[in-house]
């Protein structure tokens, strides 16, 4: 049996590259410095008749935001313009996101895309999402034994 030296450092740094790896899976791309984009929040409530999701947009108007649904996703997409001011003092500090953002939610049921309903106030988008037939009356049979 040949004896092996233990370096304490080596498996430091392999512990640490683990770590950095997860905390980049666990971190989102919104609050990354490299990253200018945003990433809107999102709510999504599972009904008996619909699926509820809320988005949150804030600062942006109804006529920057595209919205598309299929029976199994729903696909958002805008973009959150910069404004303009001039400092008399030449120091401007900022903190909001802007730039294009694109953001796609599965569904956990096939939805109805024709009947959809949209509401957008105060930077909160809600969509009623009425859930397809199959879906509302789906009942599974489970064998015991």
């Amino acid at each position: 049996m040949a004896l092996v030296r233990w370096e304490p450092f080596r498996e430091i740094d392999t512990l640490q590259r683990q770590m950095n790896r997860l905390f980049d899976e666990l971190i989102p791309l919104s609050t990354r410095s490299d990253d200018s984009h945003f990433l809107p929040a999102a709510e999504l409530e599972d009904t008996p008749e619909a699926l509820l999701l809320k988005i949150e947009l804030p600062g942006l108007e109804a006529k920057d935001i595209d919205v598309q649904v299929t029976a199994d996703a729903v696909a958002i997409s805008g973009e959150r313009k910069s404004e303009t001011h001039s400092e008399s003092n030449g120091i401007k500090r900022s903190e909001f996101r802007y730039g294009k953002f694109q953001r796609v939610i599965p569904l956990p049921a096939r939805v109805q895309n024709t009947e959809v309903k949209a509401e957008y106030k105060d930077g909160i988008l809600n969509l009623t999402l009425p859930k397809a037939e199959e879906e509302k009356n789906r009942v599974v049979k489970v064998n015991l034994g």
